[in-house]
């Protein structure tokens, strides 16, 4: 494989002969790139091809650039404003390489379920008159340090309900802090029904109904959560393991444990999701679910409860939210690692 430096990329200018040049290498690279790593790099360069001085400029930041990093939320980049470029300011050829990027760097599932987020809040947009605050078109891209096969970079992709903070440091891929949340959490599109976090939901609530009364009583929390506990800006906060553990569970509870997780772990490519599932269960014995809310849920709906996932390496949160008035409808999740958030194991110090 051969990967486009640097270089090339900045002398690359939109539609120039060189910058064509380097987007064929690019095409060339995603089809016989052996490793994910290197898939990846040759997306990130392919989509850095496409873009002007200015535009490259706008999207690259130093690795270590602390404000960058953590400038991500839940809330409209109106009112809590991104670095990077947005898809919005993106010709249709430099919109394409961004999503190859971003398809690079996730699974199948993991695309789809970004992708079903910005729909929903195209649909928010639509459903509040063509409110500027929300669609697809300002959700945005941002790089920090330089796509490389060995030297930690970072890709941030996100917006409204939505904050991917994927660290690329050799061949790990690390996914945490991730926010995903959906409103309207259900909606129908082309015919269909779209939950885009329903299995969040439903394997969540299975998990709760196949404990016996004793498990329920440990894991259903005697006061409510509301929201995140480690949302954004929650960098570096510990809480107390609450509720289950899951070394009180039988072999099926733990399995649909498992499952739950997954939902979070998989949204990263594959390699770096089964490398990652491998230190969860590594840790399953030392790992709580607890409970916050009702225990029912109508048919074809999402919960309305909190509930949270903690291990030694992992915290998920979900949480339902009143604005809008139907908690199934608007949802915040949480996915982080207090122990490697941005793939701190690798590059700090």
């Amino acid at each position: 494989m051969r990967v486009i430096s640097k270089r090339t990329v900045r002398g690359a200018g939109s539609g120039g002969a060189l910058g064509a040049l380097a987007l064929v290498m690019w095409a060339s690279a995603g089809v016989t790139a052996q490793t994910p790593t290197a898939r990846i790099v040759g997306a990130a360069n392919g989509f850095l091809a496409t873009l002007d001085p200015t535009q490259r400029e706008r999207v690259l930041f130093a690795f270590d650039d602390q404000e960058q990093r953590v400038r991500w939320s839940n809330f409209p980049v109106k009112m809590t404003p991104r670095g990077g470029l947005s898809l919005g300011e993106l010709s249709a050829r430099q919109r394409s390489a961004a999503m190859a990027l971003l398809s690079s760097a996730l699974s199948p599932r993991g695309l789809e379920k970004v992708q079903q987020i910005m729909e929903g809040d195209e649909v928010l947009k639509t459903s509040e008159g063509n409110n500027p605050m929300f669609g697809k078109d300002l959700y945005s891209l941002s790089i920090l340090g330089t796509p490389s096969e060995t030297t930690p970079w970072m890709l941030q992709f996100g917006g409204h309900h939505l904050a991917l903070n994927v660290t690329i440091a050799g061949e790990h891929g690390i996914l945490t802090p991730t926010l995903t949340g959906a409103q309207p959490a259900l909606y129908t599109a082309g015919g269909k029904t779209v939950r885009p976090l329903g299995q969040e939901s439903d394997k969540a609530f299975a998990l709760l109904t196949a404990l016996d009364e004793g498990q329920k009583k440990q894991a259903i929390l005697s006061f409510r959560v509301a929201d995140l506990v480690l949302g954004p800006g929650q960098d570096g906060k510990t809480i107390q393991p609450e509720g289950l553990k899951a070394s009180a569970m039988n072999d099926r509870q733990r399995a649909l444990l498992l499952d739950l997780i997954q939902e979070w772990t998989g949204i990263v490519h594959e390699g770096a999701a089964a490398a990652r599932m491998a230190e969860v269960r590594a840790g399953l014995g030392e790992t709580w679910f607890a409970w916050s809310g009702p225990t029912t849920v109508a048919p074809g709906r999402n919960i309305t409860a909190y509930y949270r996932v903690q291990g030694p390496t992992l915290v998920l949160e979900y949480a339902p939210q009143r604005l809008g008035g139907d908690l199934s409808m608007h949802v915040h999740t949480m996915y982080r690692d207090p122990t490697n958030d941005y793939g701190r194991k690798f590059w700090a110090k």
